[in-house]
């Protein structure tokens, strides 16, 4: 099938449907002008499938959805999801702390059934420069465009030393609910601090008619810290702040990332609290025999077989010791990373990189050397320009709208936003009347 018109090329292809390019489709529907087209490998929307575990919930507020930081009156709101489901009454009454994960990928598949402009099944082999147009390619189609935005989302991160035992019972959290292993009477590791961390522990505890034989969790941090969702933290993901972040020098950059994490990778309070209550209760209350270790300051630096299971060995990161664990399962709740989608192999060389990433434009579009006519946009992939909110959910109909307006070369969203409370920028002078006079000294 080809998708390509007599009129030309169109203005936009998005390759990869996730929340984000699913964000950009959303805020086109109002705009037809601006002619796009969305490729997707899998055959319907999924939302990290391998981790909708039945508790787990959004940890940013249920307003930044797909479309309403920008356009809180569209049709494809999460308010009008509820609405149009007769349910928005019971949600108000409900009164979550934060939603469900498993509704909010049930808004995003519905907000799917409302564009036409999604095409599941079909993966993108190859981008391709064909004079002054860019050819994106799949299995016996074809569409010029002449921009397209990459929506390829984030990559499994795995440790080097447990990437060549990567198995059924050895794995990623990404496929923790799709490989569906039975732990009764198993010994299982977790590995990882984070939120997912935090998840899956939790989840392994759940079950007291199942329950593993030993559980552990193990971190690389100093402890099991909770995300700081302190209001003036919150202000790190405001388009002022992102703007603000781009314009620093790239060490300082980097160096405000390490000292930023628990702003965008802890785990919530409200599952801390839970995870807390829960290991008393079977510890004190239940009397269950599982025995359940949390270890913080442990790396993982080594992986053996051992039999049917495995034997796992930690750095103590205080104590300089090593000590060794051996499990049936082991769940590797390390994070994810950005790497360049192999469909462009044919143009990488001429796409300008920095470190693991792109060096990204105000616009979003990536520096390289074909015609100026012709952009590629990143979603997710601009952290260490952007800041932590860049793969986070807070800003993409943000960041969407800033593509929208680059794409159709005017401002068909107002993406300025009222200054943050916090003063990031140096101020060479009094702001206002009434303000203390500020002196810069150099």
């Amino acid at each position: 099938m080809r998708y390509s018109s007599t009129n030309g090329p169109i203005d936009l292809v998005g390759i990869g449907i996730g929340p984000a390019n699913l964000s950009l489709a959303a805020l086109l529907k109002r705009h037809p002008r601006v002619r796009a087209r969305f490729f997707e490998r899998r055959a319907e929307f999924q939302w990290h499938a391998g981790l909708m575990l039945p508790n787990a919930s959004l940890q940013v507020p249920f307003l930044k959805d797909l479309v309403s930081l920008v356009d809180p009156t569209s049709e494809l709101s999460f308010l009008q999801f509820l609405a149009t489901h007769k349910r928005l009454l019971c949600f108000i009454n409900a009164n979550f702390p934060q939603v469900l994960r498993r509704e909010f990928n049930q808004y995003y598949r519905w907000a799917c059934e409302q564009l036409d402009t999604l095409d599941f099944g079909r993966e993108v082999d190859a981008v391709e420069l064909d004079g002054e147009t860019l050819i994106v390619r799949g299995n016996g189609w074809s569409q010029p465009t002449r921009s397209v935005v990459l929506g390829t989302g984030l990559q499994a991160a795995v440790p080097d030393c447990a990437k060549p035992w990567l198995s059924t019972t050895l794995l990623h959290a990404s496929q923790y609910l799709i490989n569906n292993n039975p732990v009764e009477g198993k010994r299982v590791v977790v590995i990882g601090g984070g939120q997912t961390g935090a998840e899956v522990f939790h989840h392994l505890l759940s079950d007291s008619g199942a329950m593993p034989a030993s559980v552990t969790w193990a971190s690389r941090r100093w402890n099991f810290a909770p995300l700081d969702e302190s209001s003036f933290t919150n202000e790190l993901y405001t388009p002022g702040y992102s703007n603000y972040f781009y314009d620093l020098p790239e060490t300082l950059r980097a160096t405000l990332l390490a000292e930023q994490k628990l702003a965008s990778d802890g785990v919530s309070s409200a599952l801390l609290e839970a995870i807390y209550r829960r290991v008393y209760e079977l510890r004190y209350v239940t009397g269950m025999s599982c025995n359940l270790q949390l270890r913080p300051a442990r790396e993982l630096i080594a992986v053996a077989r051992r039999g049917d299971g495995w034997s796992i060995t930690f750095r103590h990161l205080q104590r300089q010791t090593h000590e060794t664990i051996h499990a049936d399962i082991v769940v590797l709740c390390t994070g994810y990373a950005y790497g360049m989608p192999a469909c462009l192999d044919a143009i990488a060389d001429r796409i300008e990189r920095s470190g693991d990433g792109y060096v990204v434009n105000p616009d979003y579009s990536v520096r390289w050397d074909g015609p100026k006519g012709c952009r590629i946009y990143v979603q997710n992939a601009a952290k260490h320009q952007r800041g932590i909110a860049d793969p986070n959910l807070g800003l993409i109909p943000w960041r969407c709208a800033q593509i929208i307006n680059s794409v159709a070369g005017c401002q068909l969203y107002d993406v300025d936003e009222a200054a943050p409370f916090v003063h990031w920028e140096a101020q060479p002078m009094a702001v206002q009347s009434g303000t203390p006079d500020l002196e810069m000294m150099s």
